[in-house]
């Protein structure tokens, strides 16, 4: 069985990706790994190169800036890395920049993907999501966050990234997949207020107008956490390749997890889903076989 991952990157350190650690995360899992790099102007490339592995294979690109639609390049980027894949590839393992497999859920992992190898009607493996927000403490519990994302795909040409990267199809239709019952910590909205700032000005120009950017984002210095609506603590463990980023962590965010900011219709979504597992209206870009 023939294992490679891939991601695509830019502006790593601008941004404070936890890139290393997310490549990092599952390269025990992987033969070899595809790193697209696109044009960055803060050292990204060299960042990537200095992770110590001959697994890595570092690729160039170039975003397409005009592409300010629904995060349109972000998948445009997700396919040129898969173009780059091998094609006696079995799985592909994607995982964004700031997405960390935790090292306890890699033999379940590799036992999914041996399981399913050679059943060809399994086109992906289901993963389930941590949603770390303001420090790593605390995770968000309301019905705004997606629970679940296919990460592993089969190595098939007429499966393409969908919308803005987030997931995948075929032909037009979701993937049938499978859960591997393993996590993605998803640590996204875990930055210094600055840099979570600058990302979010410039990342909402992927999806939206300079008309709209005026009217819905802030002109601050620095990112405003206390907004959330719904956060609860953290009880388990980080990989162990976020230890160090963990330790270094410069600002401080607290919230009182008893104290809710949700609509009537919110907390009835949430006690339900506590009571049966069940969520209204959830989106899913899968369909478990």
């Amino acid at each position: 069985m023939k294992v490679t991952g891939f991601t695509f990157i830019r502006n790593a350190i601008r941004f404070d990706y936890p890139v290393v650690e997310a490549i990092t995360s599952v390269l025990p899992l992987c033969d070899e790994f595809i790193v697209l790099v696109g044009n960055s102007d803060d050292g990204t490339k060299k960042l990537i190169q200095e992770i110590p592995s001959t697994k890595i294979k570092i690729h160039e690109s170039v975003w397409n800036d005009e592409l300010r639609e629904g995060g349109k390049v972000l998948a445009e980027e997700t396919n040129k890395a898969m173009q780059l894949i091998s094609s006696d590839t079995d799985w592909c393992f994607y995982i964004q920049a700031d997405e960390v497999l935790h090292e306890k859920y890699i033999p379940i992992v590799r036992e999914a993907m041996l399981k399913w190898r050679s059943h060809s009607e399994v086109e992906g493996l289901l993963f389930n999501y941590t949603h770390f927000y303001g420090s790593y403490d605390f995770v968000g519990d309301s019905v705004k966050w997606y629970r679940k994302e296919v990460r592993i795909i089969r190595n098939d040409p007429e499966i393409r990234s969908f919308r803005d990267a987030q997931g995948f199809q075929k032909q037009g239709r979701p993937l049938r997949v499978k859960a591997c019952n393993a996590g993605i910590y998803h640590y996204g909205w875990v930055k210094p207020p600055g840099k979570q700032q600058e990302k979010q000005k410039y990342f909402h120009k992927l999806w939206h107008s300079d008309e709209w950017m005026k009217k819905n984002v802030s002109s601050g210095d620095e990112f405003d956490y206390s907004g959330i609506d719904s956060l609860a603590h953290f009880k388990g463990t980080h990989p162990a390749v976020m230890h160090n980023r963990i330790s270094s962590k410069n600002w401080k965010f607290e919230f009182d997890p008893s104290q809710k900011k949700l609509s009537i219709k919110s907390r009835f979504k949430m006690n339900l889903e506590k009571l049966t597992g069940w969520r209204i209206g959830e989106y899913k870009n899968y369909k478990i076989i």
